[in-house]
């Protein structure tokens, strides 16, 4: 596994991003996300899914142009039809609106759908809360968790992450309601590595400890129960509000050729804030339990991974790398693909 500078990859990268056709400013937007999934240690959600995405413009199911259709529904309820759009561009456009929206209204909220997939969801809540607002953002997933007490994926993964301007320092936590990704068990699976017994179910329904079986089986929810509940609970609220689709129905966020049809919530909040960073330094100088070094608040893992990645460079899987200096030199050939299929 090379380590790679930080500025080299983002170089190679954003040639690849190029190559695809996709117009430089939201080919911006696009490698910031993946860029700084990879700097926060959360390659599942990095460059793993360059490759995809290229795959998913030749194929006439992303379009690397639009920034969605924008519909008010109310004063403060915005629905956006992302016209298979990549998904960062359309949500930092719909972000965007909501958030001056926001900034009037006191609480504005954008549902959107028919777009790709959005990546990490703590970079946006990052974003929004350096800005000064707080932001709630839910997103669903392909049926890959199973019930709990059942054997078969029928949930989405359905993460949720919340940024908070805390004074001193920005609080953001960003958690998936399984007990990881899709994209963690792929990504085990890319460097060959087992994943504990207790993630997954592979195709039977049965545990497994082998990443490439898991991605045919089923993700646990965290927490049991409790994360089972959550997952389905935001499952219902994205699909309801958002009019996406639901369950098993959901496809195009793991494959190259089906159009993306999950949903993608954001809630901006505005007003001021309280000085809560003592607070948080309260948690943290707290005495630690046996067995940990530390008390850490949300976030803190991810910033240390960061600057370090960015003296030190980004470790990157072998086949990831070879396949984006590959992509970075060979202009994108649209297979014979409908561009505009239908709008779901």
């Amino acid at each position: 596994m090379p380590v790679v500078p930080v500025l080299e990859v983002r170089d190679v990268a954003g040639k690849a991003l190029a190559q695809a056709g996709i117009p430089p400013a939201n080919a911006t937007i696009q490698l910031e996300i993946l860029l700084e999934a990879e700097l926060r240690g959360i390659p599942s959600h990095g460059l793993l899914r360059l490759d995809r995405i290229v795959q998913r413009i030749g194929n006439g199911v992303a379009d690397p142009h639009t920034r969605g259709r924008f519909t008010w529904r109310s004063q403060s309820f915005l629905s956006v039809d992302g016209q298979m759009g990549l998904g960062p561009v359309v949500a930092k456009a719909a972000l965007d609106a909501i958030q001056d929206r926001a900034r009037e209204t006191g609480v504005a909220l954008a549902a959107v759908s028919n777009s790709n997939h959005i990546g990490m969801l703590g970079w946006y809540a990052e974003n929004v809360a350096a800005s000064g607002q707080i932001l709630i953002a839910l997103s669903t997933s392909e049926a890959l968790v199973h019930p709990w007490g059942g054997r078969k994926a029928l949930i989405g993964t359905n993460p949720i992450a919340i940024g908070v301007p805390a004074g001193d320092e920005l609080f953001v936590m960003d958690t998936a309601t399984s007990i990881v990704s899709m994209g963690e068990i792929h990504d085990h699976a890319h460097r060959g590595a087992p994943i504990p017994r207790h993630w997954a179910l592979d195709a039977n329904g049965n545990p497994t400890t082998d990443a490439d079986e898991a991605k045919s089986g089923a993700i646990a929810p965290f927490g049991g129960a409790k994360g089972y509940s959550l997952g389905l609970a935001f499952e219902l609220l994205v699909t309801g509000l958002c009019g996406s689709a639901i369950g098993r129905d959901v496809r195009g966020t793991l494959d190259a050729t089906e159009v993306c049809n999950k949903g993608d919530l954001f809630i901006v909040i505005d007003g001021p804030q309280p000085h809560l960073s003592a607070y948080l330094d309260i948690i943290r100088n707290t005495e630690p339990a046996d067995g940990f070094e530390r008390v850490l608040v949300p976030g803190d893992r991810a910033r240390a991974c960061r600057e370090k990645y960015l003296v030190e460079g980004l470790p990157i899987v072998d086949e990831v790398w070879e396949r984006l200096q590959v992509l970075a030199k060979t202009p994108l050939l649209p297979q014979q693909h409908t561009a505009q299929r239908a709008h779901l």
